[in-house]
């Protein structure tokens, strides 16, 4: 049987593979006791519920890429609601992929052991001691985290790198900045065969290179867009700390074309942090994403209200018209 801290056993542990039974989990007469929502309360969420079949028949067996970061990450409640969103995603059929960052704790453990950084033009150099410190943060830290906050609320997953499987192929961006990566070769048969095998891909944005024990850094939302298009996927959800992009006068903008992204770049009005988040969009739906959302992880439910909801979040940027009627499977 699996343990947690302390040596107890796990509420949400499975004792074998295959084994439906669960050490530890509450009744649905325990949990019925501690309800304290009104009978108004749980007839709005039931009516909720039922308008939510459409995207429910829309969404089922959809590839949806979520790249998680922010400040989300650093909160526990928040990366608590990240994780049982995931796995509700799973259970009502969608198949997701996470893909995450992590650059704070890579700052911290750089300060911890005394690493100093260069900048050119603005941007880290990693050399290979920093790149060591980012693979230890990304690939084990970081994304044993989310890989446990999925388990504990009750999800299967299994983390991995952009190295495992060759996954994630890259040469270098910009030979000044040394080990960060652009991806130039995607290999993404282990995420299908994790997926179809109802276990969730977590993986961290650290890919191999062409030569031998070669490691490359690679920006989260790079490495997310570059996994979409690879899986050509229905959505890449962007979570970010911003509520979406803006137009001229500062509104969110919910939908948007890929041209209008670019007219907005040149005339100045998506600039700094968003070019990145754009440009990432814009590749992977020339790569066959069918649609990007950026939106903000702050929010709470940010995935559910975006996939599930009429509402939806943020800004969505697509080359194709939604789909009108819900699909369904012959």
């Amino acid at each position: 049987m699996r343990k947690m801290a302390g040596g107890k056993i796990g509420a949400n542990r499975r004792l074998a593979v295959g084994d439906k039974s669960l050490m530890g989990r509450k009744t649905p007469e325990a949990a019925m006791q501690k309800q304290t929502l009104t009978a108004q309360d749980a007839k709005t969420t039931a009516k909720m519920l039922s308008e939510a079949l459409p995207y429910l028949q829309r969404f089922d067996g959809a590839v949806v890429v979520v790249k998680f970061g922010g400040n989300a990450m650093g909160d526990d409640a928040a990366m608590a609601e990240f994780a049982r969103d995931i796995v509700l995603m799973r259970q009502v059929g969608v198949n997701p992929v996470v893909v995450h960052g992590g650059g704070p704790m890579i700052n911290d453990m750089l300060t911890k052991l005394g690493i100093k950084s260069e900048f050119v033009r603005g941007k880290r150099v990693t050399d290979k001691a920093t790149v060591q410190v980012v693979e230890m943060i990304l690939s084990g830290l970081v994304n044993k985290r989310i890989v446990q906050a999925i388990m504990d609320a009750g999800g299967r997953a299994v983390g991995i790198s952009g190295k495992d499987d060759d996954l994630m192929v890259c040469e270098a961006d910009d030979p000044e900045l040394g080990y960060v990566g652009r991806p130039i070769e995607m290999n993404v048969q282990v995420l299908r065969d994790l997926y179809k095998a109802g276990i969730i891909p977590v993986i961290a944005p650290v890919g191999t290179g062409m030569a031998d024990n070669e490691t490359f850094n690679v920006n989260g939302d790079t490495a997310a867009g570059a996994i979409a298009g690879a899986l050509q996927a229905d959505r890449l959800l962007l979570l970010t700390d911003v509520p979406g992009v803006k137009d001229a006068s500062g509104q969110v903008m919910t939908q948007i074309t890929p041209e209008e992204i670019r007219q907005m770049t040149r005339d100045g009005v998506i600039s700094g942090g968003m070019i990145p988040k754009t440009e990432t969009a814009l590749m992977a739906l020339e790569k066959g994403t069918r649609a990007v959302t950026i939106l903000d992880g702050k929010v709470p439910n940010a995935c559910l209200l975006e996939l599930f909801t009429d509402h939806g979040a943020g800004s969505q940027i697509r080359s194709t018209e939604p789909r009108i009627k819900p699909h369904v499977k012959r």
